[in-house]
């Protein structure tokens, strides 16, 4: 188990961070996933600030801090999650789904909406759970790469499989076994996020797109390319392009990655590096294609009939939002009831048709069907079989590394 050091903030991470609050996945509207996946920077200030209070380093345990378990007695469950990742109904002040689990189970789940981006929510935890304290949640939802760090410091909690049986059953082959929770004995994804390349058939005209090397390479799209702040995702499908494994990438193959984006930033191809504002300029034409999120593409077709996507053959990048029982927390049992109520296909379905994110639940097509048969089709949030094959991770990366790629993807986009 990898001991928790409070480490001070390189100037990377900085940038890092900054640009997740400027303009990473927090920054725009209504189903857009508000995050800032900033590379696994850490709050300003938040890591020597923890030295200075005090708060000891996390041991070398090996497992996540139980504490005793109320869920018998206490029907209640605490779930913090990202502000519009639940299902509401129409005067949006009910979750449905909370709902029929609170009625089936007699749980009442207390849910908050109080992650707005990761570094900042890691700020806010990090205290007691490095200080071996309850953090007054018992369900989490982070991106990938903060779980792993969770799951690595001894953080988390391991799931009880014996409470998960259909969770197990129909989690998707994609997601099984990441390399950071390998057959996933400490979380299950809440929605997968999937990065791939949207375009405005207008603003091309005529112009085509099967690649990424057609965005860096194409003069006809010279001033009008758009990639991402997030380096897993710019530097992930570059890799890609290029014939190599983000999941098993070394030292070289980042900086090749790297010199190759370089260059399109230098000759003027790439128009700029963005958060979730690539949006308005890929519809009003400014960018003629991009790298986009998944879920962002679902709600610009719908409104406008200019934008579509496509998946290169070399393939596309995948993350996942991912639900954590931190230690310590009081209702494991039901948090974990919970994890598993959301994996039938039922509430999968109703979840995936409010977010139009990738649904991690095998044999949801019928039941989303029911609610919009548009949704159930769209292999932006159901991946058929095809679709999935070709999605690839970003490696989870040692702290030096971490530091080291985010300055150099830093001096890349000017950040």
């Amino acid at each position: 188990m990898e001991q928790y050091e409070p480490d001070r903030l390189s100037p990377a991470q900085v940038a890092a961070m900054r640009r997740g609050f400027r303009r990473g996945r927090a920054s725009l509207t209504r189903r857009s996933l508000l995050r800032a996946s900033a590379g696994g920077a850490l709050t300003v200030g938040g890591l020597g600030a923890l030295s200075a209070c005090g708060i000891p380093a996390a041991g070398q345990s090996q497992g996540g801090v139980s504490a005793e378990d109320h869920s018998e007695k206490e029907k209640t469950v605490h779930f913090s999650n990202w502000t519009e990742y639940m299902d509401v109904d129409e005067s949006e002040k009910h979750h449905p789904t909370l709902d029929a689990f609170r009625q089936r189970t007699g749980v009442t789940v207390r849910y908050t909406e109080d992650i707005n981006d990761n570094v900042e929510f890691f700020g806010k935890i990090k205290p007691q759970l490095a200080a071996g304290q309850d953090t007054g949640r018992d369900l989490i939802c982070v991106t990938d790469w903060l779980a792993a760090r969770l799951i690595r410091f001894g953080w988390v909690q391991k799931l009880d499989p014996s409470n998960l049986p259909t969770a197990y059953a129909n989690l998707s082959q994609q997601f099984r076994s990441p390399d950071w929770d390998p057959g996933r004995a400490y979380s299950y994804p809440w929605t997968g996020i999937s990065t791939v390349i949207a375009y405005n058939k207008k603003a091309l005209d005529g112009v085509e797109v099967t690649s990424v090397s057609d965005l860096l390479d194409n003069p006809r799209l010279k001033g009008r390319v758009g990639f991402l702040s997030e380096m897993r995702d710019s530097v992930g499908m570059t890799l890609l392009d290029m014939g190599k494994d983000p999941g098993t990438f070394g030292d070289d193959d980042f900086d090749a990655a790297v010199a190759r984006l370089q260059k399109a930033v230098d000759k003027g191809q790439i128009r700029r590096f963005t958060g979730n504002d690539y949006t308005a300029d890929l519809t009003k034409g400014d960018f003629a294609a991009c790298l986009a999120w998944a879920g962002d593409v679902v709600q610009l077709k719908a409104d406008s009939p200019d934008v579509d996507f496509l998946i290169p053959d070399s393939g596309y990048m995948t993350s996942t939002d991912n639900l954590l029982v931190p230690n310590k927390a009081r209702h494991k049992t039901n948090a974990e009831r919970l994890i598993d109520f959301y994996y039938e296909p039922g509430p999968a379905a109703q979840l995936a048709a409010y977010i139009n994110y990738v649904c991690p639940v095998d044999g949801v097509k019928d039941e989303l069907a029911k609610i919009d048969e548009d949704a159930a089709n769209n292999p932006l949030i159901l991946p058929d079989q095809d679709m999935a094959a070709k999605s690839r991770s970003f490696r989870s990366l040692g702290a030096k590394e971490e530091t080291a790629y985010e300055e150099k993807f830093a001096k890349l986009t000017g950040a």
